[in-house]
């Protein structure tokens, strides 16, 4: 089953300073039917404008993935981590017993993002937080898995879920494969480029539903850049 989810239909609140689309129900937004995807919560779409950002606010077991596609974002946490991610890259949380975080765009440029929120599988250990670059040269024509709940084997940044968030960069005419297990959830989002899912097409930035699928192949209409979620 593939649903198809037009960008022009998410749930949109623009805040002068957030100009955000909600794939899922979130804060004041509220449907029954996009409680979220399997174990995939939130898949929220930002962008924050320079020189403003979230204020502190506290979160406790849910994995947290922000993955940046513009711009940069800066993290400060009640836990003492600073860091700044920018462009291409991933910063992961996992809010644990729990922990307070801000955000901030602190460039002089536009930051639009994809926050993710992913239920985890063990609750009330304590929180963590990392980050790293993921250079987009690197997953040119295959699927880079930035982070997963398998870290020590496949190499990648650490949540605590049993689920995978991968990202791919595709010229137009190319395609690639993700090769899935039917009974899980897939969730899909281009950030840019028109693109086929098993041959039907979906615009930028849509959302993608996806299970009870063995194979995800993504032919890129135009260059995009890919990311999915696969969890339970």
């Amino acid at each position: 089953m593939i649903e198809i989810r037009p960008f022009a239909d998410l749930a949109h609140r623009n805040h002068g300073w957030l100009d955000t689309r909600f794939h899922f129900s979130f804060a004041d937004y509220h449907d029954p039917d996009r409680m979220g995807w399997g174990r995939i919560r939130v898949w929220n779409d930002d962008l924050i404008a320079p020189k403003n950002g979230f204020p502190p606010h506290p979160h406790r077991d849910m994995e947290i993935i922000t993955f940046v596609r513009n711009g940069a974002i800066t993290h400060k946490d009640s836990l003492g981590n600073t860091g700044r991610t920018g462009a291409g890259d991933v910063q992961v949380m996992s809010a644990g017993t729990g922990v307070t975080h801000a955000e901030y765009n602190l460039e002089d440029e536009d930051t639009s993002l994809f926050q993710i929120w992913i239920m985890p599988d063990r609750a009330g250990e304590a929180p963590d937080w990392g980050q790293r670059e993921f250079p987009r040269g690197d997953r040119a024509g295959r699927w880079e898995i930035l982070a997963s709940g398998d870290p020590e084997g496949d190499g990648s940044l650490p949540i605590r879920s049993d689920a995978k968030i991968l990202a791919a960069t595709l010229p137009a005419g190319e395609t690639v494969t993700y090769e899935a297990a039917p009974w899980r959830h897939q969730y899909l989002v281009a950030t840019g480029g028109r693109i086929r899912i098993n041959g039907q097409e979906a615009n930028p930035r849509d959302g993608i539903a996806i299970t009870g699928e063995e194979a995800i192949t993504v032919e890129a209409i135009e260059d995009a850049e890919l990311v999915l979620v696969d969890a339970r």
